[in-house]
Order: structure tokens, then sequence, then C-alpha cells
């Protein structure tokens, strides 16, 4: 009789129970919005490094109807992965200009005469100024422009898993392919114009490393045509061989300085624009440029330009961020302007990679 009895206050507990947390108040999505940690916060202790917290929505734990406790994952500190200037210490030189790209080049464009140099013997990661040699394979060939191309499978990024506007399916002629690829950076479209390329994918990254060789830029090699590898790779010195060849090209000159450009998908217009904020920048008179980023590369720009009435190539590479390589640019202009006449070669400590 006891069992009997044992039980029934157990289902009596239990009905009490559910009776209890049917009368909590329900939790609606604005407020377990708020019990979400949404945003990374980094201290001071952990400032080099990335610190992700999980977007998990806030648990409720049972407990006494005066206690409840809201319970979010612990944030998850991710190392920053370092780039390879960063492994070999390149960013240890020290320069008069207290770049932060560790490394930089600047030339001038009639005479060859260095005007800034640091690390620029250094072999690198390149990452998408690799687009620009793209661009001088394809304007080369003279292939017809107006060829409509189809964005494949093949195209998609499966190295670096980097995300494009470009659904596979789209068409769109290879001069707005080329277009994306110098303006915006479009891996995609640069992939599609080097699958596309007579004799293939391989017989077009033939041509470029060819290329580089017939340009004497004996310490480049490609592997692909976007710089999403980290294989393709480039010293500034040849980087500014490649600058002062492409400006050669008056189609490459109007692509890569484009501000923005608009292509129809579908029943969809997308606008693209222009990777580099300094070609809306009137204090700029820039005739080429092309950035690239991927993490082992850091943050990279070249650009043809004019200041003082010289005509300048710069190189900078492996900068910290996306902004500092803008103000590596700043800077040097900044210094050309106060120095118009200059023939010293502000050098920094020279290592090769």
């Amino acid at each position: 009789m006891s069992n009997q009895i044992f039980n029934r206050a157990l289902k009596i507990a239990g009905l009490l129970t559910m009776l209890a947390a049917l009368a909590v108040p329900t939790v609606n999505a604005a407020t377990a919005k708020r019990a979400i940690v949404k945003k990374p916060h980094v201290t001071k202790a952990v400032a080099s490094k990335k610190v992700v917290a999980t977007r998990k929505s806030a648990r409720f734990v049972a407990g006494t109807s005066s206690k409840r406790k809201s319970i979010v994952r612990a944030a998850v500190v991710v190392p920053a992965k370092p780039s390879f200037g960063q492994i070999a210490g390149l960013h240890g030189a020290q320069d008069p200009l207290d770049l932060k790209s560790s490394v930089a080049l600047v030339i001038d464009q009639d005479t060859r005469e260095v005007l800034f140099s640091k690390n620029d013997h250094a072999v690198l990661p390149i990452a998408s100024l690799t687009k620009l040699m793209t661009g001088v394979i394809i304007s080369g060939a003279k292939l017809p422009m107006d060829e409509m191309i189809t964005v494949a499978q093949d195209d998609v990024d499966t190295e670096k898993g980097s995300r494009s506007r470009l659904r596979v399916g789209t068409t769109l002629s290879r001069g707005e392919l080329l277009h994306l690829a110098l303006m915006s950076s479009e891996n995609r479209a640069a992939h599609a114009l080097g699958r596309t390329y007579p004799g293939g994918l391989a017989t077009f990254v033939n041509l470029m490393n060819a290329k580089a060789k017939m340009l004497g830029m004996n310490d480049t090699s490609y592997v692909e045509p976007t710089g999403l590898s980290s294989r393709n790779q480039s010293s500034a010195q040849d980087l500014a061989t490649l600058v002062n060849a492409a400006h050669g090209d008056p189609m490459l000159r109007e692509l890569t300085t484009s501000t923005g450009y608009q292509v129809e998908v579908g029943k969809h217009m997308l606008q693209y624009n222009n990777t580099n904020r300094l070609v809306k920048n009137p204090d700029w008179d820039i005739g080429l440029q092309k950035t690239g980023y991927i993490s082992e590369a850091g943050q990279c720009l070249v650009m043809q330009t004019k200041i003082a009435g010289r005509k300048l190539i710069m190189v900078f590479l492996d900068s910290a961020g996306k902004l500092s390589r803008l103000g590596d640019a700043e800077r040097v202009r900044r210094w050309v302007e106060s120095n118009p006449v200059m023939k010293v070669s502000a050098s920094a400590k020279q290592i090769s990679g």
C-alpha cells in the first residue's frame, strides 16, 4: 500500500512540475536575440587574435522559480593565420616612412630610378595581383570580347571557399568577365576566362608563366589564374615589371581603373565596384591598379600613378590591413610631393624569400 501511495505522489509531483513549467513566461525571439553573443570581443590581451563567439540561442536552465540562468557557449579564441611575410620576419624591417607593408617598391616609370625599396626581392604569394597577368594574356590573345561564357562548377573556389555573386550557370561575355575580374577581383570570372581559353586551363597557366619569363620576371610563378592559391608567387621587382607592361594596354588601363560596373544576370542587375577606393579619390591620378588578398599574402596593392609630374609604379605587399595598404600609398604620395626631385633611394634591409 505504501508503494502505491509513493507512486501516486511521484505522479502528482510530476504533474505539478509540468504546471509550473507552463506558468513560466515564454521567451520571445527578441529576448532570445539579446541573449546571443553576436560580435567578437577583442581584449588587449588577445588583440592579435580573432575572437569568435558562437551564435547560439541562450538556453534557460530549470531551477527554482526565482533563479534562472542564461548560458551562452564560451567564446573560442582562434589565432590569426600568419602571412608568409610574417613567418619570414619581413615585418621586422624598418623604413623611413614607417610603412605597414612588409614589402614596398616605388620606381620612376620613365627612368627606372628606384625611389623607395623595402624587401623588394622577397618572393611571396601575390593573391589577386595574379589577375593582372590573367588580363594580359586574355587581352593579348585578341579573343572576341563579345563571346558568351557560362560560369561552371569548375569555377567555384574549393581552395579558400570564397563567395561569388556569379552563380553557376550565369552567362556573361568575355569582356564582362574580364571587367569584373580586373575591377572587382571576381574569382569565378577570372577562372572562367582561363578555363575557356583555347587549349584549356593548363594551356592558359603555361602562357602566364611563359609571359612572365619573357618579361624577365624570373622570381614569378603561377599555378592558376585567380590568385587564390598561395603558390602564385612573385617579388616586388617582378610585379613592377608586370605593371609597366600592363600599363601599355589601353583596355587594361580602362578596366582596372573603372569605378563601377553593372552586369545583367537573369532578371537582375548586379552592381560591382572597384576594390581600390583610391580610383575615386580626386587627389590621385591612377593609370592602372590591382588589389589582392589571401591570408598567406596579406593585403597587396600595385599601381601606376602620376605624382608631382612623375609617372610612378608602386608595389605594396603583405600589408597588415585592408586600409593600411592604401595608407602606405598615401604616405608615399605625400613623401614624393614634398621631395619632387629626390634621387636617393630610401632602402630598408632586403630579405630574399
